[in-house]
Order: C-alpha cells, then structure tokens, then sequence
C-alpha cells in the first residue's frame, strides 16, 4: 500500500503484531473520541444520532416505524425502541398508534427533533467512506483483504456488525444509556 502513515511512539525493534495491535486500538479510540465529541456537541449519542437521521431521510409520505428505524440503521429493533424511548423523552420525536392496526407504532420528529437534526456533526463512518473512496479501487481492496484477514486471525468471524462506527454499539452501553 502506498501512503502508510504511521503516527505515535513506533520502535523500528517493535514487533509487528504490536503495530498492528497499535493501528487497532487507534481505530478503537478513534471510535470513543468521536462518539464523546458528538454527545457533547450535539447532546445525543451517535446512535441516537443515526435513529433521527433515519426518521428525517425516510421517503416522504412513508409511515415510519421502529422496524423500518431498525433495519436502516441495522441495530435490533429492541434496542432501536430503547433508543426511540430516550429521544422521545428529550422531545425529539412522537409516536403514534395505527389507527387500522393497533400494534403498529409510527414514528415523527418534532419540532425539536428538526432542529437538533440540523445541529448534528457527519457521523464517522460517512467521513471515512468518503476519503475511503478518494483512494484507488485496488488499494481500496487491499485494505478489505488485510482486514478480513485481521478479522480472522481474532477469531471475530462470527460477529455481526453493522457497518457504522461507534463504540456504544458493541459493547452494550446503548441498552443502559440510550
């Protein structure tokens, strides 16, 4: 790969697991560095975040529910409700109940809800696809490849994730804190 820049206290006499292992933990912290950021920029978390954003960018006229909210963010849709329950009370969104099936639940953003969309940094994930794709396709490969790679010699392959990046998801804090 052309362009490796590599930051941070790295020994020529440091093994290459440990670099590597370096990389990794940047990428964690990263992750946590930006999430907090965005809690204290926009006063939500980034899944928060990612939910009104699903709610604001869904086709108009659509009646949004949390399982439509839940398959585009791609997180359960018990831990989306948890999510939903948390901006409802912040006043960011309303529900409502079908009035032709009463077990449906749709979703709206308020006035408040609009207005702190507005307010809210890019999500991680799209700034890094954005510079992800400035790169040429066959580094672009590469870089999968190694990761597949890394992603199998930490025996995570069995670990579904979706594709955003924030910490809150993996470790289980959107179920206490959102």
């Amino acid at each position: 790969m052309t362009g490796l820049v590599t930051t941070g206290p790295v020994s020529k006499d440091e093994p290459i697991g440990f670099q590597i292992l370096r990389a990794i933990r940047r990428i964690i912290r990263k992750t946590s560095e930006h999430s907090r950021h965005v809690g204290r920029q926009a006063g939500v978390s980034v899944p928060q975040m990612l939910c009104l954003r699903a709610i604001a960018e869904a086709d108009p006229g659509q009646e949004i529910t949390v399982a439509s909210v839940a398959e585009t963010v791609q997180l359960s849709a018990p831990t989306v409700s948890r999510i939903l329950d948390r901006l409802e009370k912040g006043g960011y969104l309303k529900r409502e109940r079908s009035s032709v099936d009463r077990r449906k639940v749709f979703v709206a953003l308020t006035e408040q809800g609009i207005h702190r969309l507005e307010s809210l940094p890019q999500p991680l994930h799209e700034q890094f696809l954005a510079r992800l794709e400035s790169l040429e396709e066959n580094e672009r490969i590469e870089l999968r490849r190694a990761l597949e790679r890394i992603v199998e010699l930490m025996d995570a392959c069995d670990i579904d994730a979706a594709p955003v990046l924030t910490p809150e998801l993996e470790v289980g804090i959107v179920a206490e804190n959102n």
